[in-house]
């Protein structure tokens, strides 16, 4: 069944539709409330908040082939009312969670350059803070296609977007991310040649 099909069936009392529903997109709603709320127990929260406003709602959508984008938008509209309920919370917090463009000398000073001898988890979090450095417009693509491993046509469904547009966007992106990964191997380089001193994070 397609988005469509499924969202006729569950207008019409089918709770077994919107069970596919929520396994097709459980992944991209995931994604998206981790992005936004950096934490993966919010994000679990999160996931599970929109998905029960979006069976509450459904009644009121009006292009059953747009529930991707529509649901996108719950999504990102209940990440948002998370975090300014938790946001006293959060501000005790370190880190913060955030979604500022940060640049490839913070994510360096951070962890250092990427070398054959890195270790796997702090290459995961090297790679996540990789991505802030990238557009606003970019990262949520990344996201959905290298961690939830989306097709370009799931990417472009749930974004309500071309397939194309995204296509070039995750194209762009690799682009960016692979000029700061070289940007790190000169960093690198200079730094076993003697022409600069590696600046050290002061230890808190």
């Amino acid at each position: 069944m397609n988005d469509a099909e499924c969202v006729k069936r569950c207008q019409a009392g089918d709770a077994d539709a919107y069970a596919v529903l929520v396994r097709r997109y459980q992944g991209a709603v995931y994604a998206t409330a981790y992005y936004y709320a950096g934490r993966y127990n919010a994000a679990e929260d999160i996931t599970q908040e929109t998905f029960w406003a979006a069976y509450r709602s459904l009644r009121m959508l009006k292009d059953p082939d747009r529930f991707g984008p529509w649901l996108k938008s719950i999504a990102v509209r209940t990440s948002v009312n998370w975090l300014r309920r938790h946001l006293p919370k959060l501000r005790r917090e370190t880190p913060l969670p955030h979604r500022r463009q940060c640049s490839a000398e913070e994510v360096l000073e951070r962890y250092g350059p990427v070398t054959s001898s890195t270790d796997r988890m702090v290459l995961v979090d090297w790679v996540r803070d990789a991505v802030d450095t990238l557009p606003e417009d970019l990262r949520l693509p990344v996201v959905l296609r290298f961690l939830q491993e989306m097709t370009y046509d799931e990417i472009a469904g749930f974004l309500g977007e071309d397939a194309d547009l995204v296509r070039a966007r995750v194209r762009k992106a690799l682009v960016m991310l692979r000029e700061v990964m070289e940007f790190g191997a000169r960093q690198k380089q200079e730094v076993e040649e003697g022409i600069i001193q590696w600046p050290r994070a002061e230890k808190k």
